[in-house]
C-alpha cells in the first residue's frame, strides 16, 4: 500500500467520522434540552467544521483552507464567549432549573 492509498483511505475515514459527529451535534443543538447544552454543541459544530475544512485542505494540497479554519477557530471562541456571557446575564429559566434538579436527583 503506497502512501497516497494509505491518506486517501485516512481522509474517507475522518469524512465519515465528522459526518456522523456532525449529525449528532446537530441533533444536540435542536433537542437542547437546556441553553447551555445548545450552545456547548454549537460551540462543538464549530470544531467540526474545522476538521471538515483541514480534511478538505489536506485532500486538495490548498494550503489557504488552514487560514480559513483558523479564522472561523477565532470567530467560534467570540461566539462561545458571547453565549456564555448572554446565559450569565439571563440566569437560569424554570423550566431549565427544574432539568437540573431532576438530573442532580438521578445522581
Amino acid at each position: 500500500m503506497s502512501a497516497f492509498h494509505f491518506l486517501d483511505f485516512a481522509i474517507s475515514i475522518a469524512l465519515v467520522m465528522l459526518t456522523l459527529s456532525f449529525f449528532l451535534t446537530c441533533y444536540r443543538v435542536v433537542v437542547g434540552p437546556t441553553l447551555p447544552d445548545r450552545i456547548m454543541a454549537l460551540d462543538m459544530l464549530v470544531g467540526v467544521v474545522i476538521g471538515f475544512i483541514a480534511v478538505i485542505g489536506v485532500k486538495t494540497g490548498y494550503h489557504l483552507y488552514v487560514d480559513i479554519a483558523l479564522a472561523l477557530g477565532l470567530v467560534g471562541f467570540l461566539a462561545t464567549v458571547a453565549f456564555a456571557r448572554f446565559v450569565l446575564e439571563r440566569g437560569v429559566g424554570d423550566h431549565e432549573r427544574a432539568l437540573l434538579e431532576d438530573r442532580e436527583g438521578k445522581r
